[in-house]
């Protein structure tokens, strides 16, 4: 019997704990047993695998016993980033787990989970009907065994991501590049040798120079979260020390990437969106389809649907969140999508998002020409963002109200859809307040034509809010 309340850790699109208070072996255990229930996966394979946190190996064992137990065999793939998940439950059409909290503190463990296909688990399509059967198994304090138990094999994936990857961006043939990347002692540190170096693979021309390639879950270098900017201030160091071409940054579960130009500064998620739909649109095209459709999320800058649209494609606009997002891409046909938090989904990938994988393409539009990074990315950049600035609020909701007060009777459209964006056609200027799904924060974006513009209004809207 437990105590534990699972409606503690079970959140929209994936599951996140403390070790110990919210997630723990037991409630682990009882997912396994409801992941298979739930998903009718008795007498199929399920894969599990899991990030380099400290509890990683025991929830995935946990795990194991609770899924065979209701009759599923489990494939365990070791140590994976959480797009390694995503191309395994692709290419394997089975269904699978990742234990990994992403970017969240050392205290913190969780699950990403997909269906056969890389499909994702959300709170839409099963996620908490698990979380109450598994809630159900732990009142009761037992999970009943199937007369016939699965069994647990395990298999290695790394160096066929690698391969595949690589199918998708031939990095070859490209000028040599010299690159940093800042792994945060995450996953990063294994998935980049297999892709971009030679530890599985032969060589490419890049020099890469690793920062905290060390997998350590107690994160003792800085958090592995690459939207905070001073966890990127190592790397962005770096790459001017070394004279670098191009630095990356991976969060903890390396399905995130973000990019540094060679004068150390960031290159907004909002550019390699455009980039990469730029590379992505021309080769849709040169296959015969006629109108590719790009996905982007409601705070992605608005260069990207105007680039899109010019470029002859199809510019579709959803809500943020991955399961969102991977829903619209399979919905529309989309053959990429990206979100300003340096989420990229790609069509060949199972429409799920790899950070890798957008990577690459950068690699290659960089070292496939000669110009800079700096001037690449100047080209997809015409506005200015705000980067997104967290409040810590306690009544978001009446926070909300009084930027709403403030705009009514100006010249402002405003749209609740995923929070709310405020939209200024006359000034150019959009800014969206969005409560997180994970932390107590209200979350603030905006775009403006020029510097002065945004920051008087991002200036202006932060006074309301944290009033």
């Amino acid at each position: 019997m437990t105590t534990i309340n699972l409606k503690d850790s079970f959140k929209a699109y994936d599951v996140r704990g403390i070790v110990g208070e919210t997630i723990t072996h037991e409630t682990v255990r009882a997912t396994g047993a409801a992941f298979v229930d739930v998903l009718g996966l008795a007498g199929q394979t399920v894969l599990v695998g899991g990030d380099m946190r400290p509890s990683s190996p025991e929830f995935m064992d946990a795990f194991a016993e609770g899924a065979t137990a209701r009759g599923a065999n489990v494939q365990k793939i070791g140590l994976i980033s959480t797009d390694v998940l995503y191309f395994a439950c692709g290419i394997e059409n089975a269904a699978g787990v990742t234990f990994t909290a992403s970017h969240n503190p050392a205290e913190y463990n969780g699950m990403k989970m997909a269906k056969a296909g890389a499909v994702p688990v959300s709170s839409e399509t099963g996620l908490f009907d698990i979380r109450d059967l598994a809630q159900k198994y732990l009142d009761e304090g037992s999970i009943p065994t199937v007369e016939s138990p699965g069994v647990v094999t395990e298999k290695d994936v790394l160096k066929a991501y690698a391969e595949y990857l690589r199918k998708l961006v031939d990095l070859s043939n490209i000028r040599p590049l010299k690159v940093v990347v800042d792994a945060g002692n995450g996953m990063g540190g294994k998935t980049t040798p297999a892709v971009l170096g030679d530890a599985l693979l032969p060589a490419l021309p890049l020099e890469i120079v690793p920062l905290y390639f060390e997998l350590d879950g107690t994160f003792p270098n800085h958090p592995a979260n690459p939207l905070e900017p001073a966890n990127l201030v190592d790397l962005q160091k770096a790459v001017v020390e070394h004279g670098a071409d191009i630095g990356l940054a991976f969060d903890g579960d390396a399905d995130r990437c973000f990019v540094i130009d060679e004068k150390g500064n960031a290159v907004t998620p909002s550019a390699i969106t455009a980039l990469v739909a730029e590379r992505e649109i021309a080769r849709a095209k040169a296959e015969g389809n006629e109108q590719p459709v790009i996905i982007y999320n409601l705070i992605t800058s608005k260069a990207v649907p105007e680039l899109v649209e010019k470029l002859g494609g199809r510019a579709v606009k959803t809500r943020v969140g991955h399961s969102f997002i991977k829903a619209v891409m399979a919905e529309e046909s989309g053959i990429f999508g990206g979100e300003h938090s340096a989420h990229y989904y790609f069509k060949d990938f199972f429409n799920a998002d790899t950070g890798m994988l957008a990577a690459m393409h950068v690699l290659a539009a960089l070292g496939g020409g000669n110009q800079a990074l700096s001037e690449i990315s100047a080209s997809y950049s015409p506005y200015v963002a705000s980067g997104e600035i967290n409040s810590e609020i306690e009544d978001k909701a009446a926070a909300v109200d009084r930027v709403r007060a403030h705009y009514a009777g100006a010249l402002v459209k405003v749209e609740d859809s995923d929070g709310t964006t405020f939209t200024n056609t006359e000034e150019g200027w959009w800014a969206n307040l969005r409560p997180s799904n994970t932390e107590p924060f209200l979350r603030l974006n905006l775009e403006a034509p020029d510097i002065p513009t945004m920051e008087r209004v991002r200036d202006e809207i932060l006074a309301l809010v944290r009033q």
